[in-house]
């Protein structure tokens, strides 16, 4: 126990890991997606989760990053993200040794299809799942390979020291000062069904694309970004999220039928 309180406390003091979309993004993805949901995938996590939303289910495996279990510091840590060199594709690429988003989505899904997997595996499983989908939206979770997505990137976020990597995480969405709530209830009145229709597609390898080409535009010629910056990419966030939303339905939607 001392042990573990020890480790914990050892977190606490380290710098903070850069989380997809923060807790806001993701939380707005999980709560866009719900309305998508079959009857039938409603049911199946239901199941799972019980009364737990998919919001609240959307940034458990980023909370888990402070958990002294090795799990987690070494075999998930790959989990958030792929690599796209510029100029080419993830079926280029492929995946590490280690794997990375693609490959804990299958190997994930897989664990919701097995009939003899335990409840807690399926848990662990769904939540992945649902932050991995929301992590593939987010431009700098589809890295070149030369700056750890953005996070080698310094820059100045309305005069406060940070990184590109945390301004697309989580700076551009709070600074709108909105809850989640308030996000998706704003975005989610925008999304049409004919955008639906177009966007709903539950293969990885089309999200990923779409954000490594977002990527390759979104690296800012000053490291002083403040409204300039904030103005010239809210539509591409507010989209992205929009987006994840409808993909994560869609996901969860072929994978639980």
């Amino acid at each position: 126990m001392l042990k573990i309180r020890i480790l914990a406390a050892i977190a606490l003091l380290l710098p903070a890991p850069a989380l997809a979309w923060g807790q806001t993004g993701h939380r707005v993805i999980g709560a866009i997606a719900q309305p998508y949901l079959t009857r039938h995938t409603r049911h199946a996590v239901r199941r799972i989760l019980g009364s737990e939303s998919l919001a609240e289910a959307s940034t458990w495996p980023d909370f888990m990053r402070a958990s002294p279990d090795a799990f987690w510091h070494t075999e998930a840590s790959p989990f958030h993200y792929v690599t796209v060199p510029a100029g080419r594709t993830y079926a280029d690429a492929g995946a590490p040794p280690e794997g990375d988003a693609v490959t804990a989505l299958k190997r994930f899904s897989a664990t919701l299809r097995d009939p003899h997997a335990t409840l807690a595996e399926r848990q662990l499983a769904l939540r992945f799942i649902i932050h991995i989908v929301g992590d593939l939206h987010q431009p700098l979770h589809a890295g070149n390979g030369t700056d750890k997505g953005g996070n080698d990137v310094k820059v100045s976020f309305y005069g406060k020291d940070s990184n590109l990597h945390a301004v697309w995480d989580s700076g551009l969405i709070d600074q709108q000062q909105l809850s989640y709530t308030e996000m998706t209830s704003w975005l989610s009145v925008r999304i049409t069904r004919p955008q639906a229709r177009a966007w709903t597609t539950a293969d990885p390898l089309v999200w990923i694309a779409e954000s490594a080409a977002i990527r390759d535009r979104i690296y800012p010629a000053s490291p002083m970004l403040s409204y300039e910056y904030s103005f010239n990419n809210k539509a591409i966030v507010d989209e992205r999220l929009e987006m994840g939303g409808v993909r994560l339905a869609a996901y969860l939607n072929a994978i639980l039928r």
